[in-house]
């Protein structure tokens, strides 16, 4: 019998995830059902967000039960199919999981890949979620308009480092990020194009260096980090600024009692600040027409993205564990599989 391989969670994860966490299975190779397809997966992401599921509670997903396999986003081709949407040979980005295939139906989160000059594994990174997340977290939660001033936390991840690129083509006056590393920070000034990065673990004082490139205050903040740091910032705040909450990398690890409180809401009051969490999945009508621009802003080398790849899945939980380490630059992918 054929079989596949798949990452599936072993225990709850207790803090910082460790590869222990997880197990590679194998299991049978599915066969479609009447109007669905399977998707033999070339590359698969790992995501800071699924951390959430992680710990046994409900987080806005359900939690994920132990012995299944992990939620992530992957983009294969077609290799059985009784869905005449779908033949097969289609290429498809998905939300397939840390799986070598996938049973799809054509609905939910799915999408065949256009022919376009970059690479397949952007489909799950600046041309997927991740992208998907600065877009529309940039342009209608936090209501950019050109010339404002912006903060992007964990810039140098994947979808902080696409936000800020964006500001920039949309005419921002200045754009500033915050990594962890200088190697973080040299991306983010070279090739993303940032005006400014500082890097806050070597920072003396982080607040004095934020407020020091931006003494009219912040337009708009799109945070990845978390609670300390949306309560560092709000006292530097312009009037009528933005904050755009895209993740919590930074409180995922935490338990409800460990996690930071926001104390500094005054400006909320004397400033007008409004900030706005964001599910990017709220949007999915208007994905086609970001995704088609930013697929051009990418082929022209408007829009750069930086790629740690991995190989075999039996990578994937390794992958998965660095970005709270700290240690990625960039999106993460892990090749599963072959592309022809």
């Amino acid at each position: 019998m054929a079989e596949m391989q798949q990452i599936v969670l072993t225990r709850y994860c207790d803090g910082p995830p460790v590869p222990d966490d997880f197990a590679l299975e194998t299991a049978p190779l599915p066969e479609p059902k009447e109007g669905q397809f399977r998707v033999a997966h070339v590359w698969c992401s790992v995501d800071p967000g699924t951390r959430s599921r992680l710990s046994g509670g409900d987080s806005y997903a359900m939690a994920l039960p132990l012995g299944k396999p992990i939620d992530g986003f992957s983009v294969g081709i077609v290799d059985a199919s009784r869905n005449d949407m779908f033949p097969v040979g289609t290429k498809v980005f998905c939300a397939g999981g840390w799986k070598t295939h996938s049973i799809q139906s054509g609905r939910g989160f799915i999408g065949k890949v256009p022919e376009a000059p970059v690479p397949l594994s952007a489909w799950i990174g600046v041309l997927g979620v991740p992208g998907l997340t600065a877009w529309f977290g940039m342009k209608t939660i936090a209501k950019f308009k050109e010339g404002d001033a912006v903060l992007v936390t964990s810039a140098a991840g994947p979808v902080g480092a696409t936000a800020g690129q964006l500001a920039k083509a949309w005419g921002a006056s200045k754009v500033v990020g915050i990594a962890g590393s200088d190697a973080k920070c040299d991306f983010l000034t070279g090739e993303a194009g940032f005006d400014a990065a500082i890097n806050y673990k070597t920072a003396p004082d982080l607040t004095a260096a934020i407020a020091e490139q931006f003494p009219k205050g912040v337009d708009v903040l799109f945070d990845n980090v978390g609670n300390e740091m949306v309560n560092r910032v709000l006292p530097l705040m312009a009037l009528n600024g933005r904050i755009c909450i895209s993740g919590q990398v930074a409180d995922y690890n935490l338990t409800p009692e460990e996690t930071p409180g926001i104390v500094n809401t005054k400006p909320f009051i004397t400033h007008r600040v409004n900030m706005h969490g964001l599910v990017v999945f709220d949007f999915a009508r208007e994905f086609p027409e970001a995704l088609q621009t930013m697929a051009g802003m990418l082929a022209s080398g408007k829009l750069k993205s930086n790629e740690e790849r991995f190989e075999g899945i039996v990578k994937m939980p390794e992958a998965f564990c660095g970005l709270f380490r700290g240690e990625n630059l960039g999106r993460r992918v892990v090749k599963v599989g072959e592309d022809s």
